[in-house]
């Protein structure tokens, strides 16, 4: 595939996954949001259709990657090659940042309502909106729906916990996603991979939220810390190292292992 193929692919699938699975995590925090406090399960399900939708659009243009860890997991395994890599790592986070700042034009409204309103500017306690400042003390109340932030505070947990579900991801997606080129998703591997995801969201992302893809948390915290978004507070980055680098971990393990025990 060309280089031209690789970036739009990339970029488009990229942004529809961030544009799907950052508008569902809006659609459940934001107050005036018909889906206000849908739950986990609708967040869950909501980034699976993301994945479904992103990889399907990209799919027979660039492989539909849409994450560096399974970029490099393939890179690893031999099915990209490693001149590629970073116009797929480049596309895919201008992508995730297109995706975070169409969330903010479908929200538009909502942000705005939700960041004006006494209770949320008020920090009350038990108050639902609201990032748990024990735990995230350098987040504002909206970064949760840009990325990822832990429950337990915990450096090497949290790395750990996204560095297990990043090998989960990607070795399925080599094991049951490639098509016939061995570069990417093919048709059954884009619906096989968002189950994957579902599964991964319920079993796995209660710890961190599951970044699971660096640039899905790198390119919406960027967007966040840009935003004109009125008292929007932090974006943590004294957390954001940790989806970066526990999923690109959590490739590269993967695509050992394929080595090792797959191929």
């Amino acid at each position: 595939m060309s280089s031209s193929d690789i970036f739009i692919g990339e970029t488009i699938g990229t942004a529809v996954l961030i544009l799907l699975g950052g508008g569902v995590c809006a659609a459940v925090t934001l107050k005036r949001s018909k889906a206000q406090n849908a739950g986990w399960l609708a967040i869950t399900f909501g980034w699976g259709f993301a994945v479904l939708t992103g990889a399907y659009l990209a799919g027979g243009v660039s492989g539909a990657h849409l994450n560096p860890a399974v970029t490099i997991g393939l890179a690893i395994e031999g099915g990209t090659k490693w001149s590629d890599v970073p116009l797929y790592l480049g596309s895919q986070l201008l992508g995730a940042m297109i995706g975070a700042v169409l969330v903010w034009l479908t929200y538009y409204g909502q942000f705005r309502a939700h960041l004006t309103d006494p209770e949320i500017l008020g920090a009350q306690p038990g108050e639902e909106a609201m990032v748990d400042k024990a735990s995230a003390p350098k987040a504002g109340p909206v970064l949760g729906i840009f990325s990822t932030g832990p429950e337990i505070r915990h450096a090497v947990q949290n790395l750990v916990t996204e560095i297990i579900a990043t090998v989960v991801l990607v070795l399925a997606i080599l094991t049951q996603g490639l098509n016939n080129e061995g570069n990417g998703l093919g048709t059954l591997g884009a619906l096989v991979t968002a189950l994957v995801v579902v599964g991964i969201g319920l079993s796995l992302g209660g710890p961190t939220g599951y970044a699971i893809n660096p640039v899905r948390d790198l390119g919406p915290r960027i967007v966040h810390a840009l935003l004109p978004l009125p008292n929007k507070g932090g974006s943590d980055w004294g957390y954001a190292w940790i989806p970066v680098v526990g999923p690109l971990i959590g490739g590269a393990i993967a695509g050992g292992l394929y080595n090792v025990a797959f191929a």
